[in-house]
């Protein structure tokens, strides 16, 4: 075998801009992400949530997608056929406002240019601007396999639609229908229930007197009276003893002088307000179900824009709904209806793209059955086939299939997926015809067709992405290589919107799972705990994170930052404090690197000689444990905890005390330097591969360096960590634990006592653990070098003054006095800090014994104090033992 050395071409400073995208190229001309659907014999398919055509990359991408990353990534790496498919949605709402917002610029609306010219020219824009976050992604190191990209108005995925359409529509699963819909006048769109955000808002309750034909009144209470222009009956609880006598009577309604009938019906609660409630079918809900039940007129008061429409009296007539309230309430109390008026902040819809307040709207929609749809979805995560982490999200996803309610997916829109449904133009003709495609005449009478204007809401598309995507409802040998896909990331948020809905789909379309187990990350937060958000100003681009300390310090930030299901907080005035330990780990990594790649070695492709050097036998012991613990916490989705492992085996096992214990031999050379080489060519490849998917740009930078690197290849395609049992050695972890235990030891005491850094001091050391005598004879210089030492002498007992230090039970170390001791200068200083200690307790003490202090002071400045006078209190002890163990008297 011919020894074989690396090249070193690591340059003085990590530099990730000048390294990063260079890299990513190469990765994906040498087309490492791409996965062909032939001879595929272990798939592991992630489908990405595919973002808004209309986004720009914002840090929320950022932990999701490197979330991504990291799974893929590794199964890559573990040798699985690993595909990550990209992709974006055509975003209805959100891309035919950002359209119109340009042509309101030019002076036009939508229909000054009429549906088909408006289409084309939001096709215009996605086609100019609809990749940008796809490149953005390629930015932090996504290795999606491109190659795949979609769009959820691809040709292939648009067909996908119409046929999911078709197949509901002819097992009675589609229905149309006139209920009533959560409506947004902004977008004048209809929304389904989860779109429509619910939230407090500071709201009145105003009390009205409605007065009985024959005589008499009752009082009526309602947050919307612009509304009670379309009241067409009022209703009582059949049990309510008061109102059982005018149960068929009827009642007029101020301002307008209709006759309500007065109904009983099982809705009403008689201990809320009076126990009569005015009953508006056509604006509300549950008084349009009573209007079914009871045969009352459900009369809409307002156009598609929210504003009154004909059918209320002249004088409101065109008034914004906010503003006819205004008038409404005024000259309810000119007239004497109104009883009063009182603050009562109540649950209220808000759009989930623009936030205008919804208006619960009566309106001829589509509907899908939902109820037999959730069934199979609902058993799966029931028999525990089904998994959701955090497993908290599991009983908010069964919580809400057991309740479940019919989707309405039609859309006021003219961008996205038209109805595929077309209606007969012939007058006497009823025909509707639903096809997948588009018919050219009406098969009953010949006559001409119109299709439905409306198109189908956009998660009607994306649910069907894991499928979809990889060309049903064709049998596509993607279809037949990647179905199902593995592991779903995405964000609580879209629980409802989308991960139910593709389970669902994935029974009735492919008769199974689409995944079997769901990731839901955090939120990223400002550093005072807010969403980030443009309104607020306080959201942190990625670009510009990857820009000034490299992608790699952002992903290692976000995923050790961010147990899953936890939220994570980044201070978007300081990026540097919140990106720093990314930063500095990196540039650990690569330092280390530049010390250790001109040593390391490699002999060829044989077994290399069994380590002798205890230090050998630890690092390679150690690496086999931390690699284990990796392992278990990347495949439990314990991403932070693995990444957090990483870091400590690098900083910790391998810099702070391999290299620094291994100098002593590289220096001298001889057999003992060329097995500490080959054992950092071990070390390193070992680590280098485990924080690969968390860190792949400075770990493929790194390992390219490597002198096996022309053998091994790129750490994207592994081989995956997997090292033999025996190579765990507990004699040499023992040894190692006493070693670093005494080292550490003698620095915690230099550091308690003061003594500067370059003071090498005697050591004496009593009752030593078993295998500290073994290491120090073999590591004495190491052992005196790492602890600024001068000697160390074991001895039965202390005789000497100096200074004590507890290193285990019935162990201690003792530095004596002498010339470089000053044991007067340290009491001293000992005793300054302990009188601080106690100045700085009782000044906290009086703070928080301050009554006023603690009713005005904002939460986060008590916690503040009450923790620093903990930490002072800690100090104090510290002081006082310090004082105790030196003999001076306290």
């Amino acid at each position: 075998m011919g020894d074989s050395q690396p090249s070193t071409e690591l340059s003085s400073r990590y530099d990730p801009a000048g390294l990063e995208q260079p890299m990513y190229e190469r990765w994906v001309e040498a087309g490492l992400f791409h996965v062909p659907a032939t001879d595929v014999e272990r798939p592991y398919v992630i489908v990405i949530p595919p973002p808004n055509v209309t986004a720009a990359l914002h840090m929320g991408h950022g932990l999701n997608n490197t979330l991504q990353d990291v799974l893929i990534r590794r199964r890559r790496m573990q040798g699985h056929d690993a595909l990550w498919v990209p992709g974006t949605d055509h975003a209805g709402i959100a891309t035919q406002n950002v359209v119109e917002r340009q042509l309101r610029g030019d002076g036009l609306t939508r229909f000054d240019l009429g549906r088909t010219d408006f289409v084309e020219r939001v096709w215009e824009w996605v086609d100019e601007y609809g990749g940008r976050i796809i490149d953005q992604l390629r930015t932090i190191g996504c290795s999606c396999d491109w190659e795949r990209t979609r769009f959820t108005l691809d040709e292939g995925l648009s067909k996908a639609v119409r046929e999911v359409f078709v197949r509901l529509y002819e097992k009675g699963l589609i229905y149309r229908g006139r209920y009533i819909i959560n409506w947004c006048p902004r977008c004048r769109t209809a929304l389904s229930n989860e779109e429509a955000e619910h939230r407090y808002d500071d709201g009145k309750l105003y009390r009205l007197r409605y007065p009985l034909v024959g005589g008499g009144h009752v009082e009526v209470a309602t947050t919307r009276p612009e509304t009670m222009f379309g009241d067409t009956g009022l209703a009582v609880s059949p049990e309510d003893e008061r109102y059982q006598h005018l149960i068929g009577q009827e009642a007029e309604l101020p301002l307008v002088g209709r006759r309500l009938p007065i109904v009983a019906d099982e809705h009403v609660d008689p201990e809320f307000g009076s126990g009569v409630v005015k009953v508006t079918p056509a604006h509300d809900p549950n008084d349009f179900e009573i209007g079914q039940r009871h045969g009352l007129e459900a009369l809409n008061v307002m156009t598609d824009g929210g504003a009154m429409n004909d059918a209320v009296p002249e004088a409101y007539r065109g008034l914004d709904r906010f503003e006819a309230r205004k008038r409404v309430v005024a000259d309810l109390e000119a007239g004497g209806w109104l009883v009063g008026e009182e603050y009562h902040p109540h649950a209220v819809g808000h759009c989930y793209r623009c936030d205008d307040i919804v208006e619960p709207r009566l309106s001829l929609q589509w509907f899908v059955r939902m109820k037999p749809l959730a069934e199979p979805g609902l058993a799966a995560y029931e028999s525990g086939e089904l998994r959701f982490h955090p497993p908290r999200f599991g009983r908010v996803y069964q919580n809400w299939m057991e309740n479940i309610r019919d989707w309405c997916i039609s859309r006021q829109l003219w961008w996205g997926h038209r109805i595929p449904v077309w209606y007969c133009e012939a007058p006497g003709c009823d025909e509707l015809v639903v096809s997948t495609e588009t018919p050219d005449e009406c098969p009953t009478c010949d006559g001409e067709l119109r299709q439905d204007e409306d198109v189908l809401d956009t998660w009607f598309s994306s649910w069907l992405w894991p499928f979809s995507t990889l060309g049903w409802p064709e049998e596509t040998d993607d279809v037949r290589s990647f179905y199902p896909t593995a592991t779903l990331v995405t964000a609580p948020e879209i629980l409802f919107f989308w991960v139910a809905r593709m389970i669902m789909a994935g029974f009735e379309f492919m008769g199974e799972l689409p995944f079997t187990d769901v990731l839901l990350n955090g939120t990223v937060r400002d550093h005072m705990g807010r969403r980030m958000s443009k309104s607020l100003g306080n959201g942190i681009d990625p670009l510009e994170v990857v820009e000034l300390y490299g992608a790699d310090a952002m992903r290692f930030t976000l995923v050790r930052g961010s147990p899953l299901g936890t939220d994570i907080q980044l201070d978007y005035e300081n990026l540097e404090d919140a990106f720093r330990p990314g930063r500095n780990f990196a540039n650990k990594m690569w330092n280390a690197a530049r010390f250790a790649l001109p040593h390391a070695r490699w002999d060829g492709e044989g077994d290399a000689p069994e380590p002798t050097a205890l230090a050998d036998r630890w690092i390679r012991s150690q690496l086999v444990q931390y690699a284990r613990k990796m392992d278990r916490a990347y495949e439990e989705f314990r991403l932070h905890e693995a990444a957090e492992l990483g870091q400590e085996f690098v900083r910790g096992q391998f810099c702070d005390w391999y290299l620094e214990i291994s100098k002593r031999r590289l220096r001298d050379g001889g057999e003992a330097a060329a097995e500490a080489g080959r054992m950092l060519t071990l070390a390193m490849r070992g680590w280098l591969s485990l924080l690969h998917p968390v860190m792949p740009f400075v770990t493929e930078a790194i390992a390219d360096q490597l002198p096996d690197s022309k053998i091994a290849g790129s750490l994207v395609g592994g081989p995956w960590p997997d090292f033999p049992d025996e190579w765990t050695d507990h004699e040499a972890d023992e040894a190692m634990w006493a070693f670093t235990g005494l080292v550490g030891a003698v620095r915690e005491l230099r550091a308690a006592y003061g003594i500067a850094p370059g003071v090498r001091v005697p050591v004496q050391f009593r009752s030593p653990h078993p295998a500290l005598q073994k290491v120090l004879e073999e590591e004495l210089e190491s052992a005196q070098r790492l602890a600024g030492s001068s000697s160390f002498q074991e001895v039965e007992s202390f005789v000497e003054e100096g200074l004590p230090w507890q290193l285990y039970p019935r162990g201690g170390i003792l530095i004596p006095s002498g010339d470089n001791i000053d044991m007067a200068a340290i009491r001293a200083r000992v005793t300054k800090g302990l009188r601080e200690a106690e100045e700085r307790i009782e000044k906290s003490e009086r703070k928080l014994n301050n009554k006023g202090f603690l009713d005005n002071a904002p939460p986060k400045v008590v916690d503040r104090e009450k923790s620093n006078l903990r930490r002072w209190a800690r100090e104090r002890t510290r002081c006082l033992d310090t004082l105790r163990s030196l003999g001076a008297g306290v």
